[in-house]
């Protein structure tokens, strides 16, 4: 009996020997609320506000600093030292500027005027000194007038609290002009204490309506300026009380207004509805746990976990309504409705932390999603108050509803959501007619033809994973079809994915390059775009050494780029541009071919280098919660490269003990031994206590609840390097062929050119027909056209077959030449050097490629006849899209020569190049000669220069761009 105790005991003590001690939760060791710094990405090119605001509340109640500017989307910027006043609406970190809604600002005269014109206004000076940021809550003293200004929110109302320096001229001016254009308002006082109204105004979102109920704690006498657009209130306080201003805001009706504020502060002081604001916010930064001697990496993660929670914004009453895409009132009590979408940034890494730490949300947010679509037609792209903004590109409602479907978030109608993808992706509106029909977007048939072809592609994979999900065969096929349409715009010889022009690549490429062919990036921010197959990129490239190859070269390039001036491209690693969403998932793209620890060794560098505990803390854009997002991610130590594939791909923690609280009730800890500056490198792993290879997580597996153990060193290991272990993405299923391209070969030529065929996929067999009489021949060897014809080709492998494409042939006249006097933008150079006399007419979108561009330079061109005619007619086209910056040349001028010597000029013409214009419009300049005999014709066009002072672009110096096509002369 003895010797069965003993064994029992000794297999109990093995047992235990074996299974690793598990961590305990990550403690908090002060209230998280004061690690959050509100000033990070005020500065540089964060766009971020330091006002009050609720976790995914209604109002954002935040000083404005500065009236209008890239750098003053948000409303204010910490290089400034002026308040305009406090407004009540404020968008976080976006690229466009909107909202600014319903300025209020303590002053001590009667002024309207805002003093942005170097006249006397209401405006203060401000010292950051006196200025205090928390989670919910500012504060701010205004030099000019001595007055304190405190401001706290609820949801959807707010409450300021002034004190004054003494009782007299205790003014508050109220403007509705403030920022963007008034459409209509009203200012109407309906008691001694309170004022109701609303602003409808036009900006980034065309129609936006927003109501308000004002309630002061003094009695007041009001003042209007002479359109009634503004007001000026003079308090009633002899005894110099604090003065507050409670305000409740609706995009419904005054009435809803009035409720919000009813029920959220009517009846609460201001440290009440402080304490409140900053109850939540503690509760909601709860949710992930950290623990580490790192201060300013703790404000960083806190900041961002804060900035991920500001956006999207409730847009729905207390009582359930809210203003639908058909600009009507709708009621729901099923789910709260939310607006401000910016999901080209937030489906890459903001949407899948939520379907870890906010699923109820998430549930929500897609039953807008799905409201949306019944009232607008379409699922949102980049909604803002009720309004399409028809910004960004790709479908990317339907990523962020297939990941959560497939992690098991399914609240909501799963059916119409599938009908709602699919009906995303099979309109003919922004190049989808061209991508449904070619498998990729030409370059002449919409612009930004490369990005959108890549994003359309992964959207269509998570459709068909979701139809797979569903068991929905025909469109697991189709869409898993379309998602390999990336192949058609991977070029083979340049390794990069470009543009392609009449069915040949786009030229002269330069893949530092931003031009129209890309999405505020260039060639080497969307070559690494293939996340749901990156096992086919692979392929492509020719082995993983070639992708781990094209990586290292990445993140060496140059960190500069050629072509337009994208201000979106910033945070430059190389070519790697972190303040920009493209290149957010490449660091972590060794892991797929072995090579993790150069995943760890970048990533660690993105986390201390392009994160700071300093207003110009974030490199980019912060984007609604993305840029915010993937710190949280990375610095928990893995990532969501794919969305919608349930995986996490692990790169380097940056904390000692990180622990998720999940909303099940369960909670997921990470702890890193041994971190610290030298350690990034991961040495070994353990999951829930047992050994860990593989260099990547499942969703299930951290929703689950458990730990994951890292084992940190300061070398590179073997952890995570067989083939085993490492993570994957492909498409082994109904595999498509890529359509052919002309490698060699003039569309526009003289005399004759040689064509040259070929493929990505080398075993595909190429097919081609010239004219449209006849059957298409194999194609074996280059060919020859010399005349206007046009050819249409296809490839054929496994008995599958690619999308046919034809490509019109122009022969220009030998015998006319064109010497071009200046210098076109490469980006725009419609085909080349003969552009000018191709025959080739531009269409009205100039980032179609057919339009040759010229910037704040003149047109100078001779075209040689090449020998005396009569000449009859001399037409120019030029493009005018002043949104764009392009304008009309401001003269126009035809000279005209016997021996290309001396000139002589037949016709001058002034052009109202300054005339502001909505409209793109083509203007055809032409003059006629009447039968005048010469050879050579000049046509100088001159620029406008320096824009007019009306548009957006004067402020910034900005320049002219001259757009011309074709110099047609008969």
């Amino acid at each position: 009996m003895r010797a069965k105790i003993t064994f029992f005991f000794l297999t109990i003590v093995f047992i235990s020997s074996c299974k690793k001690e598990l961590p305990q939760k990550a403690i908090k060791d002060k209230n998280l609320i004061s690690y959050v710094n509100p000033f990070i990405g005020t500065g540089g090119h964060g766009h971020t506000y330091p006002g009050a605001a609720m976790p995914f509340g209604m109002m954002q109640l935040s000083p404005d600093t500065r009236l209008d500017g890239w750098d003053g989307c948000s409303g204010y910027h910490y290089s400034d030292n002026e308040i305009y006043g406090f407004s009540h609406t404020h968008l976080s970190g976006t690229g466009v500027s909107d909202y600014g809604d319903i300025l209020l600002m303590p002053t001590n005269k009667i002024v309207f005027n805002n003093g942005a014109d170097g006249k006397e206004g209401y405006k203060s000076k401000f010292s950051h000194e006196n200025e205090i940021a928390e989670p919910g809550y500012y504060k701010v003293h205004l030099d000019n007038t001595n007055i304190d200004v405190e401001l706290a929110v609820s949801k959807r109302s707010g409450i300021h609290q002034y004190q004054f320096p003494n009782s007299e001229n205790q003014i508050i001016i109220l403007d509705l002009e403030h920022r963007d254009e008034v459409l209509d308002f009203k200012i109407e006082k309906i008691s001694e204490n309170e004022i109701v109204g609303y602003r409808h105004s036009k900006a980034w979102a065309t129609n936006q309506k927003l109501f308000y109920f004002i309630q002061v704690n003094h009695n007041f006498t009001i003042t209007y300026n002479k359109n009634k657009t503004k007001a000026a209130l003079k308090l009633l306080n002899q005894d110099n009380e604090p003065v507050n201003v409670r305000i409740g805001i609706s995009a419904v009706d005054i009435e809803g207004a009035k409720k919000n504020f009813r029920k959220e502060v009517e009846s609460k002081a201001f440290f009440e509805i402080k304490e409140d604001g900053q109850h939540t916010w503690e509760k909601q930064l709860e949710k992930i746990i950290i623990e580490d001697t790192n201060q300013d990496n703790k404000v960083n993660f806190y900041t961002s976990m804060y900035h991920s929670m500001i956006a999207p914004n409730l847009y729905q009453d207390v009582d359930g309504r809210y203003r639908g895409m058909d600009l009507k009132i709708h009621q729901t009590k099923d789910f709260d409705y939310y607006t401000v979408f910016s999901l080209w940034d937030t489906y890459r890494a903001a949407h899948p932390l939520y379907t870890i730490i906010e699923q109820d949300k998430t549930n929500d947010f897609i039953n807008t999603f799905l409201a949306k679509y019944d009232e607008g037609g379409i699922m949102p792209i980049w909604d803002l108050s009720a309004n399409y903004t028809g910004c960004m590109i790709g479908y990317h409602a339907v990523p962020v509803i297939a990941d959560a479907y497939l992690k098991g978030i399914k609240n909501y109608d799963v059916e119409k959501a599938f009908k709602a993808m699919k009906h995303s992706a099979t309109r003919d509106k922004l190049g989808l007619d061209s991508y449904k029909k070619f498998g990729f977007i030409p370059v002449e048939k919409e612009s930004e033809s490369v990005s959108k072809t890549l994003e359309y592609a992964y959207d269509d994979w998570t459709i068909a994973q979701m139809a797979k999900s569903l068991g929905k065969e025909e469109d697991y096929k189709t869409y898993s079809e379309r998602a390999q349409y990336y192949k058609n715009v991977f070029d083979p010889t340049s390794q990069f994915m470009r543009g392609r022009f009449r069915n040949t690549w786009f030229a002269p490429f330069d893949p530092y390059e931003v031009n129209f062919n890309y999405t505020e990036a260039n060639s080497w921010q969307y070559s690494f775009y293939v996340p749901q197959d990156i096992s086919g990129f692979i392929k492509l490239l020719g082995g993983k050494d070639k992708l781990e190859n094209q990586l290292d070269k990445l993140f060496v390039a140059e960190d500069k780029t050629s072509g337009r001036h994208q201000v979106d491209i910033t945070g430059l690693i190389g070519q790697y541009a972190h303040g920009n969403e493209p290149s957010h998932h490449m660091a972590y793209l060794y892991n797929f071919v072995n090579k993790p620890y150069k995943t760890q060794e970048k990533i660690r560098q993105i986390l201390t280098e392009l994160y700071a505990n300093t207003p110009d803390g974030i490199s980019g854009n912060e984007d609604c919660g993305q840029m915010s997002a993937w710190y949280i991610f990375s610095s928990l130590g893995f990532y969501p490269v794919t969305p919608a594939s349930n995986k996490y791909i692990i790169g380097s923690p940056l904390f000692k003990k990180a622990t998720i609280n999940l909303e099940n009730g369960k909670s997921f800890t990470v702890e890193a031994k041994n971190q610290s500056v030298e350690n990034k490198y991961i040495k070994s792993v353990q999951l829930n206590g047992r050994d860990y290879e593989y260099s990547y997580i499942n969703h299930q597996e951290i929703i689950n609840g458990g730990s994951l153990v890292f084992e940190m060193t300061n070398q590179p290991t073997k952890w995570g390097t067989q083939d085993a272990f490492i993570p994957s993405t492909k498409i082994d299923k109904h595999v498509i062929v890529a359509a052919p391209f002309i490698a060699k070969g003039e569309i526009a030529f003289k005399g004759s050119t040689e064509i040259t065929l070929d493929n990505v996929d080398k075993q595909a067999v190429i097919y081609y027909r010239l004219g449209y009489k006849g059957g298409f021949k194999k194609y074996e060897k280059p060919f020859t056209i010399d005349k206007f014809i046009n050819l249409s080709v296809y490839a054929i492998k496994n008995e599958v077959k690619s999308a046919v494409i034809t490509t019109d042939f122009y022969k220009i006249d030998p015998t006319i030449k064109i010497d071009l006097k200046t210098v076109y933008a490469n980006q725009y150079n419609a085909g080349g050097q003969n552009a000018l006399i191709d025959g080739i007419v531009g269409a009205e979108d100039f980032r179609t490629g057919t339009w040759q561009g010229y910037f704040n330079t003149d047109l100078v061109a001779i075209v040689d006849l090449g020998s005396v005619k009569r000449i009859e007619n001399i037409q120019v086209n030029f493009l005018e899209d002043q949104r764009s910056w392009i304008f009309l040349p401001t003269e126009v001028e035809y000279l005209i020569s016997l021996d290309g010597n001396d000139f002589k000029s037949i016709a001058k013409a002034q052009l109202e190049a300054t005339k502001a214009n909505e409209n793109i419009r083509i203007t055809k300049h032409n003059y006629s000669l009447k039968g005048k005999e010469t050879r050579y014709v000049k046509v100088v066009a001159k620029k406008l220069g320096k824009l007019p002072k009306w548009h957006l672009g004067y402020k910034h110096d900005g320049r002219s761009w001259m757009f011309v096509d074709e110099i047609q002369i008969k």
